[in-house]
């Protein structure tokens, strides 16, 4: 028997230790050789380079390339498969936790209350009970069934019919007019409140829809989804829909009820019967006739269901739209941070001074004029605030959002920087005709003073004079001082801006004369109660600065003329005043911005349109809005009327046939040629209208003018 030449455990003498060896290292070779050839032959390599030398010249002859087992690609797609599902677990897990979707969706919900803790504005859902879809009437379930998804009960999750069938009907349309969504899909959407349509948020969506096939019955599935799905007026679940727009509970709905609450989830917003009645109307047909199709409705019974009744909306319920609440709003969920339930924030609306303003607003007569009013205290909190005359019909705010020219209210900025280079109230400037380049201004009423002093140009609202003094002191100058008092919209560096011909937003506008009532320059407006801290970067640069003294009291100065002596008349009160009147050329925007104690308002007047308004003026309505509100809110007494002037009349000068040559006694009258000549007691002769024009009465007034503006002039355009 050959002896094993890998036996090295076998005693051998030197001799015969050598073919043993040299045996046992070529069959090692060997079978490393073997084994090079086979993993070649797996990898599809040429095995003979192995087998043969290829320095002996030797050319292994070409083989065919052996095929990979099919097998094998199957094995390797489902381990990469399996890899990329755990990757997309994980992925989910992070972004989506899928306990989530076992969660109802809490919409957020802010309250807004008044400096007082009175509620003024909620903005937030109601949301109603949870509802069992398994104790509901039949037709209450089948008419989402019938309209969202017939086959919920036989798929898993994700209709691949479903989507088929609304990828065709879009591709027919031209556009998307149906959704592949399934029920459980549209929970899962709702549970993470995200509604773009992103290729991820789907992929997420069908997983989070098998997950929840997986965990919950379907009965749970669609009972989850009654109760969250949105119907429209801030209403989620169909316990809340079913109380809100019909005043019953979901196990009272009737069929056309039902189809009607179904038929609002595809454009909750659009469709809610309350503001859209006939459109919920015909989306109730159409789910009628599908719960037809699918065989919950007879024809009969489909034919007798009647179009549904709402119920009007309850006046006493909070007020969830006001121009103050849209403001505010931003900053408030700004400040309450990530809201989740229901939040309090707390404003600083005054309610009696917020009252006081819509009613001011409300007596104005304004005819199809809009009108804003804003008033704040001179530290910039917002006390009162309209955006317009009606919420509902036009719930744009122009208290904040409109740019509008300011007319002659933007002086304040020329006859501040006029101030800081050394000029005072008594120093004097030409009201006469100047034409600065190809500018020519002119005063509204044609007239023109001469010399005059500051004071009498600010109070007469002269336009040459401010054009003269804006070139004057620079334009940059008066840029400068309207920037410090906060105004931030554009300024064209030009003459012109001394009239007013830039853009402001009245808040922005009160607030620069409210830096003139507090000395201190600029005033945010703000509407919170909670003031944030500021940051150390706005600590150093968006620090208060200071106004002069000796420049605080010309500013009053001025602005206390305008009242007194000038364009402001109207608006003169029992107590200190200032302000300010603005009119735009053509008179299509009038303002009165003014402060009296511890109250700065602006007012402003014009159409939406930008049209002409013919004989409005800011000395007119605004001026008189400014000064009603003034005397509520500060309850002060109106200016005592001046006595009505006394005509007297000299006999002589009536016509001869008319002269009564006698001695008119004391307390003795005339009659004739439409009026009344009476001698009083003490020998005075006056003269008014005729017995019979006063019986008649005045005559009808015209009725394409306002009757509550009355012709006057603001020297400012």
């Amino acid at each position: 028997m050959r002896p094993d030449p890998f036996d090295t455990s076998r005693s051998s003498s030197s001799g015969d230790r050598e073919p043993y060896a040299y045996e046992r290292e070529r069959l090692i070779t060997e079978r490393e050789r073997l084994r090079q050839k086979y993993e070649a032959e797996r990898d599809g390599e040429d095995p003979y380079p192995y087998d043969r030398d290829p320095s002996a010249g030797y050319v292994p002859p070409r083989t065919p390339r052996p095929r990979r087992p099919i097998g094998r690609w199957i094995l390797r797609g489902l381990g990469i498969g399996i890899v990329l599902l755990v990757i997309a677990i994980i992925w989910l897990a992070i972004t989506a936790p899928l306990s989530k979707s076992l969660l109802p969706p809490t919409p957020p919900s802010i309250t807004l209350t008044a400096d007082d803790g009175t509620p003024i504005a909620r903005r937030g859902a109601i949301i109603g009970k949870p509802v069992d879809a398994a104790t509901l009437p039949p037709h209450v379930t089948q008419a989402f069934l019938a309209i969202e998804d017939r086959r919920f009960y036989s798929h898993w999750g994700v209709d691949p019919r479903g989507i088929a069938r609304a990828a065709w009907a879009n591709m027919g349309s031209g556009g998307v007019r149906q959704g592949g969504s399934t029920i459980t899909q549209q929970l899962a959407k709702n549970a993470f409140l995200d509604s773009d349509r992103t290729a991820t948020r789907k992929i997420r969506e069908a997983m989070i829809a098998f997950w929840l096939e997986a965990w919950l019955s379907k009965d749970e599935i669609l009972s989850r989804y009654l109760s969250n799905v949105y119907f429209g007026d801030n209403t989620y679940g169909i316990t809340a829909a079913a109380k809100h727009y019909f005043g019953r509970t979901p196990d009272k709905l009737n069929v056309g009820q039902a189809a009607m609450l179904a038929g609002l989830v595809k454009a909750p917003s659009r469709l809610a019967p309350t503001s859209n009645l006939e459109g919920a109307r015909k989306r109730e047909a159409v789910v009628v006739g599908a719960m037809v199709s699918a065989g919950f409705l007879t024809k009969a019974e489909g034919d007798a269901v009647q179009p549904q009744r709402v119920l009007a909306s309850r006046p006493g319920q909070l007020p969830n739209g006001t121009y103050f609440a849209d403001w505010i709003l931003p900053e408030a969920r700004d400040q309450a941070g990530e809201v989740k339930t229901e939040t309090t924030v707390q404003t600083t609306l005054d309610p009696r001074l917020q009252r006081a303003a819509e009613r001011t607003v409300a007596r104005a007569g304004l005819r199809q004029a809009q009108v804003a009013l804003v008033a704040m205290r001179p530290d910039g909190r917002v006390v009162a605030m309209v955006g317009g005359k009606n919420y509902r019909k036009s719930p744009f705010n122009r208290a904040t959002q409109a740019r509008r020219q300011p007319g002659s209210t933007f002086k304040l900025f020329v006859y501040l920087a006029a101030m800081r280079q050394g000029l005072t109230p008594d120093s004097t400037i030409e009201d006469s005709p100047v034409t600065i380049g190809d500018w020519s201004p002119k005063n509204s009423d044609g007239r023109y003073q001469g010399t005059i002093t500051l004071r009498q140009a600010f109070a007469r609202s002269s336009n040459v004079a401010a054009a003269r003094l804006t070139q004057q002191v620079g334009v940059k100058a008066v840029i400068k001082a309207a920037r410090d008092l906060g105004i931030s919209t554009p300024i064209p560096s030009e003459a012109t801006i001394g009239l007013g011909t830039s853009t402001v937003s009245l808040l922005e506008l009160t607030a620069a004369y409210a830096a003139v009532a507090r000395e201190q320059y600029p005033v945010q407006p703000r509407g919170l109660a909670d003031v944030r801290e500021k940051g150390w970067y706005q600590s150093l640069t968006g620090g208060a600065t200071a106004m002069p003294d000796k420049i605080h009291d010309e500013m009053l100065d001025l602005l206390a003329a305008s009242i007194r002596n000038g364009t402001g008349r109207q608006a003169n009160l029992t107590v200190d005043a200032f302000g300010k009147t603005g009119t735009t050329s053509d008179n299509k925007d009038a303002l009165f911005v003014g402060f009296a104690r511890d109250l700065v308002v602006g007012v402003w007047v014009g159409n939406d349109d930008n049209s002409s308004n013919p004989g409005l003026s800011g000395g007119g309505i605004p001026a008189r809005i400014w000064r009603d509100f003034m005397q509520s809110a500060l309850g002060i007494a109106p200016v005592a009327a001046p006595p009505p002037a006394v005509e007297e009349v000299d006999p002589d000068a009536l016509p001869a046939d008319e002269q009564d040559n006698s001695m008119l006694p004391l307390g003795g009258e005339i009659e004739g040629m439409g009026f009344n000549l009476k001698m009083g007691e003490d020998g005075t002769i006056s003269v008014g209208p005729s017995r019979r024009d006063r019986e008649e009465g005045p005559p009808p007034r015209d009725d394409r003018r306002p009757p509550e503006e009355e012709p006057g002039y603001d020297g400012g355009q």
